[in-house]
Parts: C-alpha cells; sequence; structure tokens
C-alpha cells in the first residue's frame, strides 16, 4: 500500500521502516530537516522535500501520516497537504495531540471532503521490533482502507478503532495519564527499597518481580534495564519533562468530576522535579524553623 510520512523523528522513522521491512509498502516520505533523507532512501523510501510534492507525488486516493509534535506544527502540515489533497484522501495525524484538536481538525476536513484520523501512538523507540501500539479515530471508511498499514505497524490485536475523530487520541491521553501514575508508583517503591539498610540489588528486584508477580509489566522490564547499566542511576539527572497529556487528563478528570488522585499526583511530581531550588520547599523549612526551632540549612550548604 502506498502513504506518505512527515515526520522522522525517534519514532516517525522507525515506522517507516517497519512499513518497509514487514509489509513492503511504498513510501513517499518527508521531514523537516534533509538530515533523514539517506536512511529513508535507505530503506526504499522515495523523499521528497515539501508536503505540496508528497500530495503530487501520492497516488489517488491519498493518504499521508503526520508524526510531527502537537499544536501548530500539525496544523501547518494539514495547510501544506491541503494544497494538493482532494475529496476522498485521508490524513492521519499520529502525534500527542490534542483531542478537542483532532475533533476540530476531523471537522475542518470532512467540511472539505477529505477523511482525518487521529491515531493515538505508543511503543516508543521499541516499535520497530515490538510494534506499536494504535488507538484510532476517525470515519470507519478511512480506518478501514488504512487497515494494511496499520495491521504492519501494530503487534497482533494492536490496533483499534475507538470511533469519532477525537476519540484515538483521547484513549492515548487516558493512557498516557495512567502511564504517569504506574511510573510514579514504580520510582518511588524503588526509591525506599534504595534507602534501606538491606542494600538491596535493585536490578534483580525488577528481575524477580517481572516473573509473576501483579506489578509485572513492560515499564518494569525497563526499569531492570535502566538499573543493569547504571546500577544507582548517578548518570541520570532527575529532571522529568511531559508531553502534556498528564495535564490534559487531570483536566478531563476536573471537567467530568472525576477524580484522577494518582495521575494528579504524579505530574505534580514532575512540575517538582524540574525545579533546582523549590520556593515552596524553602518556606516549609523557614516554617519548621520558626515554629519549632528545626536546623535550617543555608543557601549553597549541603
Amino acid at each position: 500500500m502506498e502513504l506518505g510520512i512527515f515526520g522522522l523523528g525517534r519514532m516517525g522513522m522507525n515506522m517507516l521502516r517497519r512499513l518497509r521491512r514487514l509489509g513492503n509498502h511504498q513510501i513517499i516520505a518527508a521531514n523537516r530537516s534533509q538530515g533523514k533523507r539517506p536512511d529513508a532512501e535507505a530503506e526504499g523510501a522515495q523523499w521528497v522535500v515539501t508536503l505540496p510534492e508528497m500530495a503530487a507525488k501520492l497516488t489517488p486516493p491519498r493518504a499521508a501520516w503526520i508524526m510531527v509534535p502537537a499544536g501548530d506544527p500539525v496544523d501547518e502540515a494539514i495547510a501544506q497537504l491541503l494544497t494538493g489533497f482532494e475529496p476522498g484522501d485521508i490524513i492521519i495525524d499520529g502525534g500527542n495531540s490534542y483531542y478537542k484538536d483532532s475533533r476540530r481538525r476531523g471537522a475542518e476536513l470532512a467540511d472539505k471532503g477529505i477523511h482525518f484520523l487521529d491515531s493515538g501512538t505508543s511503543g516508543g523507540i521499541w516499535g520497530l521490533e515490538n510494534g506499536y501500539c494504535l488507538m484510532i479515530g476517525g470515519s470507519r471508511e478511512a480506518y478501514e482502507r488504512l487497515v494494511p498499514i496499520f495491521a504492519t505497524l501494530a503487534p497482533p490485536e494492536g490496533y483499534l478503532h475507538c470511533g469519532d475523530c477525537g476519540a484515538g487520541h483521547y484513549v492515548k491521553m487516558i493512557h498516557n495519564g495512567v502511564e504517569y501514575g504506574m511510573m510514579q508508583a514504580y520510582a518511588e517503591g524503588f526509591e525506599l527499597m534504595a534507602a534501606s539498610e538491606y542494600g538491596l540489588d535493585l536490578e534483580k528486584v525488577a528481575h524477580v518481580w517481572g516473573q509473576g508477580s501483579v506489578v509485572r509489566s513492560w515499564l518494569l522490564e525497563l526499569a531492570e534495564d535502566a538499573l543493569r547499566h547504571d546500577p544507582g542511576l548517578a548518570s541520570i539527572k532527575g529532571f522529568v519533562e511531559d508531553s502534556g497529556e498528564g495535564q490534559w487528563t487531570v483536566q478531563d478528570g476536573f471537567d467530568k468530576k472525576v477524580p484522577t488522585h494518582v495521575i494528579a499526583a504524579a505530574l505534580y511530581a514532575r512540575y517538582r522535579s524540574r525545579q533546582e531550588d523549590s520556593f515552596a520547599m524553602k518556606v516549609v523549612a523557614a516554617l519548621r524553623n520558626e515554629f519549632g526551632g528545626h536546623a535550617v540549612k543555608a543557601e549553597g550548604e549541603r
């Protein structure tokens, strides 16, 4: 099957590789920078410099997959594809877009007769080998046309039509919120064990938990790998970014009056990780000193 792919970052390039290697799909590729061209062409993809050129190269009915950061880059890519797309063509957004933006884009493209699919895509850098979990929103007609693409990208039973436009990115948003909570629970548990008096080998603990335990998971396997390479994680700074989906999940809970205690706490922990010296913690230390005479450390003191 023929597909255009725009956005060849860590996931996009591996998706191209998987589509070529496992399904021999015909790929027309483009990227915002030209440095990915040799890798794409080495996989047998046809390279184009611009999205209007991609639209011209694709055979109607066209299909193009966008893998760029959420927000304006998605709208800009769609606008460029529209210079050559026609009614019946399909645009897929496989990034981490906000589901309400996907709903809007779907409605705007429907007015032009163009299908829009939002594909929540999970699998990270391991997707090339293991496949990608795909959570897809949009018309059933467009989804069915691209099943050969989804079946190649995903492991068996690893793709799902979730509903109308926005449903795929909504399910992926909640998925990432759950991921926040799971990661934070593992992090706190391993920190406790690292601080224990038993001198635990955390890599071995992670390994044994993965053998039939109720907390076994792929995240736990990744923790085991990380601890094997760097047992004390000394080479890693405890600074944790986020893609915005945890915040969107918590906001969705506010909007629906559904408590999201664990996800919210995990999100706040990430915010805290980015503060070199939290003013809030300075206030706590000062108050403890004021009411109880508890010791405080001067700035720069360890």
